[in-house]
């Protein structure tokens, strides 16, 4: 039996130039989605699908995502000594939930020694790798947890795909599962192309969308991966490990936004304010009206 998951890791190295200028001051992993932060929604999914420990990959410059998740004596005093015992609860929650460390990486020098840094802190266990600007909403079944049960009966590395069927899948690694139609939404996986030009035919409709089960063995991999322009990928060591015959892609379940993409961060606004139950409803009523405004 393999043994449970209980660790993520969160890499958020990247330099949000696509947010400019926002991103000069404010990372983009802790942008605003309403009243709470991409990652914070990410760090619910791990945490909602059984993980207890969580590291998270800071770039330089990203204090203020470490500053988010510790706790803060000052505040949480002054709210108390106001009694807003409501907030109170709020901000403690945002660090009790689970233990939650940072390492810091030195230079951005590719996701594959982002993943490096894990090392120590995951040792010989499978693990969970979410990158920081993918948001993926499934109340249901975090989805963490869906590649958790799929790497329970398979023991493998497993990705996180979903069909991509517009022509911008040129934008993703996609997943080379060749003729294999695949089973429980669980297909086997020859390796990953990266950004497959149109005029080539894709080897699947799969694209790879942020999550991942990942174990131990892809740190002996990344140490014997080429690294090019200086920088050490992710996609490369994993298809080295692919031809073990141990990877899997697993189509997963949920709505996934691009937050690292303006347009897929607004998407994520209206629709996670649609859902809230405190005023979700006088919201879509506003976009009611504005949408028969425009229609005038």
């Amino acid at each position: 039996m393999n043994k449970k998951i209980t660790k993520a890791v969160i890499p958020c190295g990247g330099m949000g130039t696509r947010f400019l200028p926002i991103t000069k001051a404010v990372p983009k992993e802790i942008l605003p989605i309403v009243d709470t932060p991409v990652l914070a929604y990410i760090v619910d999914e791990a945490i909602d699908s059984g993980i207890t420990d969580i590291l998270i990959v800071l770039g330089q410059g990203k204090d203020s995502i470490k500053n988010y998740f510790v706790p803060n004596a000052r505040l949480e005093d002054s709210l108390a000594k106001a009694g807003k015992t409501d907030e109170l609860k709020l901000v403690r929650r945002i660090s009790e939930r689970a233990n939650i460390v940072f390492a810091t990486q030195a230079e951005p020098k590719g996701s594959g020694d982002a993943v490096m840094y894990a090392k120590n802190f995951t040792g010989s266990e499978a693990f969970c790798l979410a990158w920081g600007d993918d948001l993926i909403y499934n109340p249901d079944k975090p989805v963490m947890g869906q590649l958790m049960t799929a790497h329970a009966k398979t023991g493998g590395t497993i990705l996180g795909v979903q069909k991509w069927l517009g022509d911008d899948i040129t934008k993703y690694g996609v997943a080379d599962t060749g003729a294999d139609v695949g089973s429980n939404r669980m297909y086997k996986c020859a390796g990953i192309i990266e950004k497959p030009p149109l005029a080539k035919v894709p080897p699947s409709r799969l694209a790879a969308l942020g999550r991942y089960i990942l174990t131990p063995d892809v740190y002996a991999t990344l140490l014997k991966t080429p690294v090019s322009g200086r920088e050490l990928g992710l996609t490369e060591a994993l298809n080295i490990m692919a031809k073990s015959g141990n990877v899997y892609a697993y189509d997963f379940e949920g709505t996934r936004y691009d937050m690292g993409d303006k347009l897929g961060s607004l998407k994520a606004a209206v629709e996670f304010g649609l859902r809230n139950k405190e005023y979700g409803k006088d919201f879509a009523e506003y976009l009611r009206q504005l949408a028969l405004q425009s229609k005038k």
